[in-house]
């Protein structure tokens, strides 16, 4: 994982030194909201504040290399966005991200007099991401990962590692942008994450036996692995879904940016020709 994070970092400080001429740097602000167990198909449920940092490397007016620093928050639950789910389960976590992606522009887009300034995009690449999902008991939050509600930690008992709060997720999407005054760029997109974990909302396998979590661990976590049961008295069968570890969790920003553009932004082999008709105008005149 670090290693990634280290290979990013690389990648955008490299090409901030050597092509600056064309980048430019900027703000988002939008929304973020989540796909799985507790939201398996509401696209745009629950969704909460999201923001951060743009920079972007224009390879030419086709294609381009941009980089996010975005931060937001997920939530769902059964009652609200799972169709009143007896399971009785929610969550909320924080969510940040760092991606590296790769823009196509459908047009050629310039930012000079007289040139195409519009154009929808596509864009795909990596991202490293963090989250820590969390459920609330008496007016109180508390951090699920450590708990273990699914018998994560408890070796004598069963074979589960507790998961890791952070991931690999593979973002992917669409946009639009224009350039105006120059030096100035507006866009909007929406974007998906495909991660590699089931545990962004802390459901994912099967129930724990709720006397060994209460025995083991505590009532808290007897009550938070299985709320509807808590409250009732009835638990649910140690052995029978939770939830379902055969799909993994998404995430998704929408955001609107507004980025500065450093230097001017056009096309290399335009400037090399507009050098090399100079240069034979020169030589045609002696």
């Amino acid at each position: 994982m670090k290693r990634i994070v280290f290979f990013i970092c690389i990648c955008m400080i490299s090409i901030q030194m050597g092509f600056s001429q064309v980048s430019e740097i900027g703000l988002c602000l939008g929304g973020s909201f989540y796909l799985g167990d507790l939201n398996p198909s509401g696209m745009f449920a629950k969704t909460q504040p999201a923001g951060g940092m743009i920079y972007r490397y224009n390879f030419n007016p086709r294609w381009a290399f941009k980089s996010t620093l975005l931060f937001g928050s997920l939530e769902a639950s059964d009652a609200e966005t799972n169709n009143n789910d007896p399971r009785g389960l929610s969550f909320r976590s924080p969510l940040s991200e760092l991606s590296a992606q790769i823009e196509l522009n459908f047009i050629q887009l310039y930012n000079e007099p007289g040139k195409n300034y519009f154009t929808p995009y596509l864009f795909a690449g990596i991202s490293v991401f963090s989250f820590n999902p969390q459920a609330k008991y008496k007016d109180k939050w508390y951090d699920l990962q450590p708990l273990g509600t699914e018998g994560q930690g408890l070796d004598d008992h069963y074979d589960l590692e507790r998961y890791s709060l952070t991931g690999i997720a593979i973002p992917m999407g669409l946009g639009f942008r224009f350039n105006f005054l120059y030096y100035y760029s507006l866009g909007f997109e929406w974007g998906m994450r495909k991660t590699f974990t089931d545990y962004i909302d802390d459901v994912s396998g099967v129930y724990a036996d709720h006397i060994i979590l209460n025995t083991e661990r505590s009532a808290l976590v007897e009550y938070l692995a299985d709320p509807s049961g808590a409250e009732t008295g009835e638990f649910h069968l140690a052995g029978t879904a939770r939830g379902n570890a055969q799909t993994k969790d998404w995430y998704s920003f929408a955001v609107l940016d507004f980025t500065f553009k450093i230097g001017q932004f056009y096309s290399r082999s335009c400037s090399n020709m507009s050098s090399a008709t100079s240069v034979n105008k020169r030589r045609g005149k002696k």
